[in-house]
């Protein structure tokens, strides 16, 4: 083989798996197409003693550990992975013991013009990545689905919330009572755009042509696992539900991050569309100890069949001696 872990992906997870495994002297190959999901995002919150560092900083000072412990980067695209994870790249094709993917995934946003332009600056979907830099403005929630969640969520953070109903459920009478409980005004009507002035986001524009003045606007994307890599070896995502509804999309694993297929392990927002950026280096970690145990049982195993075949063949080599001395 030519490594003992090709890891596909260097994100958080990502690098956080070749770092365990290449301080168990694991020769480690990380493929990584440069396209963090982050990408948009000013700094990572909630990531202990890195608190609001830039996710390229993190990264590159992830990068930078890795190779300090000898892991080697290829700035590339798996073009296909096969049985015997045979790994194909654009000018090459390496071999692997195990494979641990952290390809992550890709958010699809609502089909509202705008979103993309201001996605990850004042159009947000999480309250724990950036709520705390949005407190006390003029908050918007696009409900695509049920919007109680996250208007109830940003309510924590700003008095001037307000749950724009768009293509989502109509609250129940339970949930009305919430929202007038907790101040959030709510507004009907179809959402078909945004009012951006200065390079800022100040209002929400309706299919009435009604604007509504919001600084920012919170929006629940479709979470699709990026899991394109894995159909050569018979994995495929599955569907991924929260509070009864279909939110995505997921590669399922049991806790250690081994997949349905011996040998293949995920991490990252593959496996958990929650996942925060210290959450997805958590659990990269821990995929990357858990290929090395797996790799130094079937070592040890190895090992221990070899000392038998030699010791099978020294003992019959001790016989044929006694037998040949007492023919003398």
């Amino acid at each position: 083989m030519d490594y003992d872990v090709v890891v596909i992906g260097g994100g958080a997870a990502g690098l956080s798996g070749a770092v365990a495994l290449a301080r168990s002297l694991r020769s480690v190959l990380v493929v990584d197409a440069g396209e963090p999901r982050n990408a948009p995002a000013a700094g990572v919150h909630n990531y202990l003693g890195r608190e609001g560092v830039p996710p390229a900083e993190l990264f590159a000072a992830g990068r930078a550990e890795a190779e300090a412990y000898g892991v080697e980067f290829v700035r590339d695209r798996v073009r296909s992975l096969a049985p015997g994870f045979r790994v194909e790249l654009s000018d090459r094709t390496v071999t692997a013991r195990k494979l641990l993917v952290t390809t992550g995934l890709t958010d699809e946003l609502p089909e509202v013009p705008g979103l993309a332009e201001r996605w990850g600056e004042d159009v947000l979907h999480c309250p724990y990545c950036h709520g705390y830099e949005v407190r006390g403005r003029a908050i918007g929630v696009l409900s695509t689905g049920n919007g109680m969640h996250q208007a109830l969520l940003f309510a924590q953070l700003s008095d001037d919330v307000t749950l724009f109903l768009h293509t989502g459920d109509e609250p129940t009478a339970e949930e009305w009572e919430q929202l007038a409980a907790r101040g959030i005004a709510v507004v009907d009507g179809e959402v078909t755009g945004l009012r951006v002035e200065a390079d800022r986001l100040t209002g929400v524009r309706l299919a009435s042509g009604r604007v509504v003045d919001r600084d920012v606007l919170v929006v629940a994307p479709r979470f699709t696992a990026n899991d394109g890599v894995l159909a050569g070896l018979g994995l495929a995502a599955e569907p991924v539900e929260m509070m009864g509804r279909v939110m995505g999309s997921h590669v399922p694993a049991n806790p250690t991050g081994a997949t349905a297929v011996a040998g293949v392990y995920v991490a990252g927002n593959l496996a958990d569309v929650s996942a925060q950026v210290v959450v997805s280096a958590a659990a990269g970690m821990r995929a990357g100890a858990m290929i090395n145990a797996e790799l130094v049982m079937e070592e040890t195993r190895a090992a221990v069949e070899r000392r038998r075949v030699f010791s099978a063949a020294s003992e019959r080599e001790v016989q044929a001696l006694v037998a040949g001395t007492r023919d003398l």
